[in-house]
């Protein structure tokens, strides 16, 4: 199964595509939507929505794992995270894909064991569980391929990775 995974941002939406049977993962490959931050906010969307829409031809996943909105420190930027969201989502549904959802706690538990995990400890997961050199980097690529993994974990119903 190919997966999309999301972690979305108004400046800087990090994606990251596995194959994975649900046990073994390999990364496809990973990178940044980053629209100009000095483009009005409607442009900004419409060139995430355009971005993953791109990627969903060029990757053709089976699935898009997009990172849930977290307890934002004000109400702007959750309302802009949410923006965003929707039009990540929008996108894998024009497509005809599942899309699903994780809190980030439930990405952090299901690739580091620990909820509360800090972004480096994500990071070296997400490097260690894709077989990829170094100790990770923390970062919205990185982000995004551990909402992939926490999807392939959950459809093998595992909930820690050993």
């Amino acid at each position: 199964m190919i997966v999309l995974g999301v972690d979305p941002g108004s400046l800087r939406t990090g994606w990251g595509v596995i194959d994975t049977n649900g046990r073994r993962h390999r990364l496809i490959e990973k990178g940044l939507i980053a629209p100009s931050p000095r483009l009005p906010l409607a442009e900004r969307l419409q060139r995430i929505h355009n971005g993953v829409a791109a990627l969903i031809a060029r990757l053709r996943p089976d699935a898009i794992a997009v990172e849930d909105v977290f307890h934002a420190a004000n109400t702007r930027t959750a309302l802009v995270l949410g923006h965003v969201r929707g039009v990540v989502l929008l996108a894998g549904a024009e497509a005809g894909l599942p899309v699903h959802e994780f809190p980030p706690a439930v990405v952090k538990q299901h690739v580091t064991g620990f909820g509360r995990a800090e972004k480096r400890q994500v990071a070296f997961m997400v490097a260690r569980l894709l077989d990829l050199p170094g100790d990770g980097e923390p970062g919205d690529a990185a982000d995004a391929l551990a909402v992939a993994l926490c999807h392939a974990h959950r459809i093998r119903g595992a909930e820690v990775v050993p």
